[in-house]
Order: structure tokens, then C-alpha cells, then sequence
């Protein structure tokens, strides 16, 4: 299946919220207690006959690219590998040192998905979900197969 990656824009927008306030509990996502608004963050759509069937959000500070969402609507057709790249492309060209992203310890699918495309395991932040709920308290106990959700794992790649 073809698909072509586009940046966010005006159109592709409320998808992106809506997508994230739907499989993130809100529209903001805590990362390693940093709070990010999915209205404000650039990104990329991935579009199968002008439909979005996949985005990426990232954030980019201190010579750093944070990887802040990433979700396809449709799996192993090399949408979300090709929404990793488009970032990682954004980061060297902005002169970023590394790549980085957080993941939940529940969410065995992505740890997986993330070292099978070069990412390295680099930090174990031990119970940081309990602040994080401090901040956002939709996110549930318990995540992927009734897996308590209680770790953010770091993974990272350098450029």
C-alpha cells in the first residue's frame, strides 16, 4: 500500500489532537515531567489516498529531538518507520545530537518497534509515571495487558 508523508498543517491538525487526546487520555502528553500541547507540537502525517493513517509529533530543544507521539492507524506497512526517518532527517538538519523518546513499561509493542529501528535502552525513570499523574492524572494504573503502568523507558539515537 502507498502512502506519502506530509507535515502537519491546518488540515491534518485535528486529526493529530484527536488522535492523541483519544489513545493519550488529553491532548497533552508528560514526558520526563515535561508537559507538551499536541496543538503546538510540528510533526508529520502519513496519508493513504489522502487520509491520515499515521502521525508523529516531536519536539525539538537544546540541540535535542524528542520524539513526543507516534501512532499508524495501519501496521507493518512501514508508516511508523517512515515517520521515525522524516524526524530523524528533521533532527540532523537542525543540527540535534541525538533522537530521543520516552515509552511506557507496558507498552512491550513499542519497545520492541523502537530497538528494531536503531534505537538504544539508555534510562529506566523508576515509578515516574506516579508524577506524571500528578500533572495528568488520566493516565491509568494499568496499560497493555493489565501491565501496571508505573516506568517511563528512555531510548535514544544518536546522530
Amino acid at each position: 500500500m502507498k502512502f506519502q508523508i506530509e507535515r502537519i498543517d491546518a488540515g491534518t491538525r485535528k486529526f493529530v489532537i484527536d488522535y492523541i487526546s483519544n489513545n493519550w487520555g488529553s491532548n497533552i502528553i508528560v514526558t520526563k515531567g515535561k508537559v507538551h500541547n499536541a496543538e503546538e507540537l510540528p510533526g508529520f502525517v502519513a496519508l493513504v489516498d489522502g487520509e491520515v493513517k499515521g502521525s508523529i509529533t516531536y519536539n525539538i530543544e537544546n540541540n535535542e529531538c524528542e520524539i513526543v507521539s507516534l501512532g499508524s492507524l495501519q501496521e507493518n506497512i512501514g508508516i511508523g518507520s517512515e515517520l521515525i526517518n522524516r524526524v530523524v532527517n528533521e533532527a540532523k538538519n537542525n543540527g540535534c545530537k541525538r533522537v530521543w523518546l520516552i515509552t511506557t513499561n507496558d507498552n512491550i509493542h513499542a519497545i520492541r518497534f523502537y530497538q528494531k529501528r536503531g534505537f538504544d535502552m539508555v534510562a529506566l525513570h523508576r515509578n515516574a509515571i506516579n508524577e506524571s499523574r500528578k500533572i495528568k492524572p488520566q493516565i491509568p494504573l494499568t496499560g497493555i495487558d493489565g501491565i501496571p503502568i508505573l516506568h517511563e523507558i528512555e531510548f535514544e539515537i544518536i546522530l
